[in-house]
């Protein structure tokens, strides 16, 4: 049986002021159609409601599922444009979700 990437996630709140929201929708805006701006949507409609950490990462568990990349290897573009979101969102480590090579 496959272990389940969030199991090992720290949770933490995050604190969606303004400035983070204009961020996502700045980030929304320059995203290609597909995925990432799906996951944007998902964030922007979401955030204020659940401003947590494990939240926003079972969202990008749900990316990165969609996409069949359950690693995020450490060459793959998607995993650095989470990266990009989680600088956005104030979340310093992914605690594996994003794969071993990602922080």
């Amino acid at each position: 049986m496959a272990r389940d990437p969030l199991a090992a996630v720290v949770d933490a709140p995050l604190f969606i002021v303004p400035r983070v929201i204009d961020a996502l929708r700045a980030y929304r805006a320059s995203a290609a159609p597909g995925a990432l701006a799906a996951l944007a949507d998902t964030l922007l409609a979401g955030i204020a409601a659940h401003p947590t950490k494990f939240w926003v990462l079972q969202q990008f568990r749900k990316t990165l599922e969609q996409v069949g990349d359950g690693d995020a290897a450490a060459g793959d573009p998607l995993g650095g444009e989470l990266e990009k979101l989680m600088d956005i969102l104030g979340i310093a480590s992914s605690d594996g979700v994003l794969g071993a090579t990602r922080r």
